[in-house]
């Protein structure tokens, strides 16, 4: 059995393989920021696999205080984690920015999955443990401006934008903890979740497809040598993320200035 956290595991592919991984057996600690939402879908998930092994913890990933009060909670209930899956993501919204002015698509597409991760790290380095980050076939250079609040840009733009730069430190850590195995996954495009309904009105393909690779690089022994690559779930392989991702450079750049967001 392994210990599983799944940030957005209220709707969408995150449910679904928060469903699947639990009828395997396995701990599932859910997250979501509807409280009401979040009670339910445990309390279904539990009905539908049997499994009692199931924990859930509310959080709004666009405020900073509350993903570092969510990594607090789940450390003194678990003593180790086996899988962190940086599922949750958000497209469009009312507001286009958090309390502090940053973008809502930076912090809770990456801002969020880097802070919450980081602060999970020391749970995570106790065994052969895995990140998988949710990236995207959209991907587009990163504006440090526009990461960091100054620069306003549309929700299309930023969404890629934050979904580049979460491959791009992906592939950073990776590299920085050798021991976990990382990889950026893009779980296939216009899936049929709420968010693509929202942002599109349409869809290309079951949420199962995406919820499956989510589930197969989690917890898949063949997987365990993947880390630092990105799974690209349009073609059903790994694949070639942006070149940005592969500029070590700009990785550098953008992990320096995402440290003094973070404050870290």
């Amino acid at each position: 059995m392994k210990t599983i956290v799944i940030t957005g595991s209220t709707d969408g592919i995150g449910k679904l393989a928060a469903t699947q991984l639990a009828s395997e057996g396995h701990q599932v600690i859910l997250h979501g920021r509807n409280p009401e939402k979040l009670n339910a879908v445990k309390k279904e998930i539990i009905n539908t696999t049997g499994n009692q092994n199931i924990l859930a913890f509310n959080a709004d990933l666009s405020n900073l205080n509350e993903v570092n009060d969510l990594a607090k909670d789940i450390s003194q209930t678990s003593s180790s984690i086996d899988v962190l899956i940086n599922n949750a993501g958000v497209f469009k919204s009312n507001r286009p920015t958090n309390k502090e002015g940053l973008d809502l698509r930076f912090v809770v597409n990456y801002l969020a999955p880097v802070a919450f991760t980081n602060m999970l790290m020391p749970l995570l380095t106790k065994g052969d443990s895995r990140i998988i980050n949710l990236s995207s076939a959209a991907q587009a250079p990163v504006s440090i401006s526009a990461l960091c609040g100054t620069e306003t840009i549309d929700s299309q733009n930023s969404y890629a934008q934050s979904k580049l730069a979460l491959t791009m430190w992906s592939f950073y850590l990776a590299a920085k903890h050798p021991s976990i195995t990382t990889i950026a996954v893009n779980p296939g495009s216009l899936l049929n979740t709420k968010m693509v309904q929202e942002a599109y009105g349409q869809y290309w393909n079951s949420a199962d497809k995406g919820a499956s690779i989510l589930c197969q690089l989690a917890i898949k022994e063949k997987h365990l040598t993947d880390s630092g690559k990105y799974f690209d779930n349009d073609k059903g392989s790994f694949s070639t993320a942006h070149p940005d991702a592969y500029n070590q450079e700009k990785i550098n750049h953008l992990i320096s200035e995402t440290n003094k967001i973070l404050k870290v």
